[in-house]
């Protein structure tokens, strides 16, 4: 059996993730993410992304909202522009949290499914 604290424990690691989740789900953001790893640590400005894509420069600000909003980018402001850089590793470490609690649970199930077979 699974411990009640333990499931209200995954599911507040669930909640967590959902910026995350929700942020990565689309394909344009994911375009994005990749965009700005590929410029570096000096990271790129709304200009260069839109320079790559081909949505329209209120459409990235849009994207990158939400990106910055999950905490998978944050702006760097020099002078009057903003440019954005990756902040990946928060997020992937609730999402490394949410594998190894799924994983207990999976292999807390297996572990309960060969004792029943042994009775």
């Amino acid at each position: 059996m699974i411990d009640k604290l333990e499931i209200k424990k995954i599911l507040k690691t669930f909640n967590s993730c959902v910026p995350f989740f929700i942020a990565m789900s689309d394909e344009y953001r994911q375009q994005l993410i990749m965009d700005i790893a590929e410029a570096g640590k000096e990271g790129i400005n709304v200009s260069n992304l839109s320079a790559k894509s081909k949505l329209s420069r209120p459409a990235i600000s849009h994207h990158l909202k939400v990106l910055k909003d999950s905490g998978l980018i944050k702006p760097l402001k020099i002078g009057t522009q903003i440019f954005y850089q990756l902040n990946l590793t928060p997020n992937f470490k609730i999402v490394s949290d949410l594998i190894k609690s799924m994983e207990s649970i999976l292999a807390k199930i297996e572990d309960k499914g060969k004792e029943l077979a042994l009775n």
